[in-house]
């Protein structure tokens, strides 16, 4: 196994582009995991927080639709949820190029 940061740090901020294309957040990051973590060190591990934080994000904003008709609860929780999704990957991708290990916060386990 080899370390690349490079390649860690771009799979963290590859979830910026459902910000920017609509999609792609999940489906990038989860090819580059499944395909490298045989090969970089601490890819298995941080392809599978990526992945449960973005199958996470897209579980809580299922939750938060119907919560719009509920006295607009679920406009606030999409607000929050895209700025979180937005800024976490940011600081992950910079804890990982400073060598620390990264965390997401509210990530349900669906990939142990």
């Amino acid at each position: 196994m080899r370390e690349d940061k490079q390649l860690l740090v771009i799979t963290h901020l590859s979830q910026l582009l459902t910000c920017i294309t609509g999609f792609g957040g999940l489906i990038v990051p989860l090819i580059l995991w499944a395909t490298q973590k045989e090969n970089i060190y601490s890819m298995d591990l941080q392809g599978k927080r990526i992945v449960n934080f973005q199958l996470s994000i897209i579980v809580y904003s299922i939750i938060c639709i119907p919560l719009i008709l509920l006295l607009g609860l679920g406009f606030l929780g999409l607000i929050f949820i895209g700025i979180i999704s937005i800024i976490f990957p940011i600081i992950n991708a910079v804890k990982v190029n400073n060598g620390e290990i990264p965390k997401y916060p509210l990530s349900l386990n669906f990939i142990s």
